[in-house]
């Protein structure tokens, strides 16, 4: 897929062999950005268990977990975590970063697209997320693929000893 930039992204499933890729990308783009649960280098997960974690969403008919690449470098990353209950596993949750280098590229778009597109496929009739309150990029990009908010979640997020309010937004 071509971006605003003219580079090409290339979006594909995470492999086993991406762990240490994906671990340095989320630990790297936690210091990018106060939109996530995590801050720099606060992904604490080490190769063995991403590896495992990657070969469990492999198993899953409803999750999925998404690397953009521009060349070789992981540039964004999108999931989609299916609930596993026989009762709830209609029902998943979206989550979705791009490395600041790579904003206002289309990235987003491009990444939601595809994760929408499992998401039918794999017969999903919610996908919740959640959203900080005050990041209207998101949120417009969000309410763009159909999302609507359905819920505050006052005070979830700490961050540099300042509260923010969660949306929490769903797509049927």
């Amino acid at each position: 897929m071509r971006l605003k930039n003219g580079m090409e992204l290339k979006i594909r499933p995470a492999m086993v062999e991406d762990a240490d890729k994906i671990i340095s990308y989320l630990n790297r783009v936690g210091g990018e950005s106060d939109n996530l649960t995590y801050g720099k280098n606060e992904f604490r997960l080490t190769a063995e268990e991403e590896r495992f974690f990657i070969r469990e969403l492999q198993c899953k008919k409803n999750s999925v977990l998404l690397l953009g690449l521009v060349e070789t470098r992981i540039v964004a990353i999108g999931n989609i975590m299916g609930e596993e209950k026989a009762r709830l596993a209609h029902n998943a949750y979206l989550g979705i970063s791009v490395a600041r280098d790579y904003w206002n590229l289309g990235i987003g778009t491009l990444m939601m697209a595809e994760l929408i597109r499992f998401s039918e496929t794999a017969g999903i009739r919610n996908l919740f997320l959640k959203v900080r309150s005050d990041n209207l990029y998101a949120i417009r990009l969000y309410e763009k693929y159909g999302f609507e908010t359905v819920g505050l979640i006052p005070n979830e997020l700490l961050i540099n000893g300042k509260y923010y309010d969660n949306l929490l937004m769903v797509k049927k």
